[in-house]
Parts: C-alpha cells; sequence; structure tokens
C-alpha cells in the first residue's frame, strides 16, 4: 500500500463514518474500482481509530457534560473554575440527566448484532451489487422520513422508545451501504428529533461503538505492525472525522438530507454499470 492510498482511504473512511453515506461501502468500492489490495484488518482499525480520536476531540465537552449531568444532576455544577462553570452551565441547556442511559440503552443492539454478524459483514454482505442496492434504498428511506417527518424535537425530549428504534437501526447498518449513521439519523428523525439533533445523536451514539469495535480488534493492529502507511491513516481519518462532523452539523441547519440520497443514487448506479460492464 502507497500512502496515497493511505490518505485517500482516511479520507474516505473520516468523510463516511460521518455522513449518511456509509463509509465500509465506499472502503468496500474503492479498491473494488481501482485494483487496490486489500490493505488488511489492521489498517481497518487504524481507520476507526481515527474517527475515534474525531469524536472525542469534537465531543470532548459534551461527554463531561453528559456524564457529569447522568451521575450528578442538571442542580449540582460545582465546579472551581468559573470558566469551566460557564461551559457546563450551557452545556446543561442543551443535554439532560438521561441522556447518558438513553445512549448506553441504543448501544446494545448494535453490540450484539455486530459481534454475531461480523463475518457475514465482511464477506458475503460486501458483493457490489448488494451494496449498490443498499445504497439506493436507504437513501430513499433517509430522503423520504427526512421530508415528510412530522413532529419536531430536541434532543432533550428523546424517550426510551426512541433510543431502542435507533439502536436497532445502528444494528442493520452493519450491512455494508446501509450507513451507520445513515440509519440512525433517518430513524431519528422518524421518532420527530430534529435534523441537527438527529446527527447529533447518530455522533453520540457511534463513540461507544466505534470505542468497542477498537478495542477488541487492537491486538490485530499491533499483530500487523504499525508504519507510516498505518499513522498517516488514522491522522487523515481522524481530520475528515472531525470536519464531516463539524459541517454536517451546520449543513443540515439549513438543508435536508436530499444531497445524500442523489449522492448515494449516483454511486449505486455507478456501481452496477462497472459491474456489468
Amino acid at each position: 500500500m502507497t500512502i496515497f492510498q493511505s490518505i485517500i482511504l482516511g479520507i474516505v473512511q473520516g468523510l463516511g463514518e460521518f455522513l449518511p453515506i456509509s463509509s465500509t461501502a465506499h472502503l468496500a468500492i474503492i479498491p473494488y474500482f481501482t485494483g487496490w489490495k486489500d490493505p488488511g484488518l489492521g489498517f481497518d482499525v487504524a481507520l476507526h481509530v481515527g474517527t475515534l480520536i474525531a469524536l472525542i476531540v469534537f465531543f470532548f465537552w459534551d461527554w463531561v457534560a453528559i456524564i457529569y449531568l447522568a451521575f450528578f444532576g442538571s442542580s449540582k455544577f460545582k465546579v472551581q473554575s468559573s470558566k469551566l462553570q460557564l461551559k457546563m452551565e450551557s452545556f446543561k441547556k442543551v443535554y439532560n440527566s438521561k441522556l447518558l442511559w438513553l445512549i448506553i440503552i441504543a448501544t446494545i443492539p448494535g453490540a450484539i448484532f455486530g459481534f454475531f454478524l461480523e463475518s457475514k459483514a465482511e464477506t458475503v454482505f460486501r458483493n457490489p451489487l448488494i451494496i449498490a442496492g443498499t445504497l439506493s434504498v436507504m437513501g430513499l428511506i433517509l430522503f423520504l422520513v427526512d421530508k415528510y417527518a412530522s413532529k419536531i424535537k430536541d434532543i432533550n425530549k428523546m424517550t426510551v422508545k426512541d433510543s431502542i428504534l435507533i439502536g436497532l437501526s445502528q444494528a442493520v447498518a452493519i450491512i455494508p451501504g446501509v450507513s451507520r449513521s445513515g440509519a440512525t439519523i433517518t430513524i431519528g428523525r422518524a421518532c420527530g428529533l430534529n435534523r441537527i439533533d438527529a446527527a447529533r445523536f447518530s455522533f453520540l451514539l457511534s463513540a461507544p461503538i466505534i470505542f468497542g469495535a477498537a478495542i477488541v480488534k487492537l491486538p490485530k493492529l499491533f499483530s500487523e505492525g504499525i508504519d507510516l502507511n498505518v499513522i498517516i491513516g488514522i491522522i487523515f481519518s481522524a481530520v475528515s472525522g472531525y470536519l464531516a462532523i463539524k459541517y454536517l452539523l451546520k449543513f443540515v441547519e439549513k438543508y435536508s438530507y436530499a444531497v445524500f440520497f442523489w449522492y448515494r443514487l449516483g454511486l449505486a448506479l455507478l456501481i452496477a454499470i462497472f459491474y456489468f460492464i
């Protein structure tokens, strides 16, 4: 694998992990189009470490506030630094004490399905036509749900039922082309979440899943060795992931998710044409 390939795959992983376009589909299709050799499971783990770094950096204070609220409640922000006090008080307006437990509940289905279906996701489900089908169908569902979702509520109005449904959708996203962020945002919108908070909850929910997967597979990364290509892949995955989070949250303040449907449909058609030709 060359440095150029590491850069491209790192960027694709970072963007695809958080934009509703499916990182696993892109990482499977790029070698299919280009003839590149599979970089191996170790490199795949490295790319996920990069996206985990992006999540930690972008949502660091969010997680501090979410954990603090879960254990100490919303009326006990007693910290020494006045700057930190103001920061925590601002987060109190965004999150409530239930959110951590809702994230934990939503994580369980994805963890269970991921454990039992991982081998199929890495073999059977990587057929190009299956990926083309899931890209287009799930993109259409996202488009329709986002367009016709009638109820609008923020993240603090989420219920246990919402959390379970979003968690189940995350489990389905083990199939390449579905997109973990796309599935969770779709169900979040169907449950009545506004566009920003559907994306925000999706991103927060991805942290424990990516962390767990990285921990389980980390020995594979060390056994295959950490070289310059791996380090570059991590860096570009982290940077592109951070930018994807930042600008998607800004994008959906003004626009719908329709552009991602058209992108997914176009990619699906390209895959089908390439496959049959």
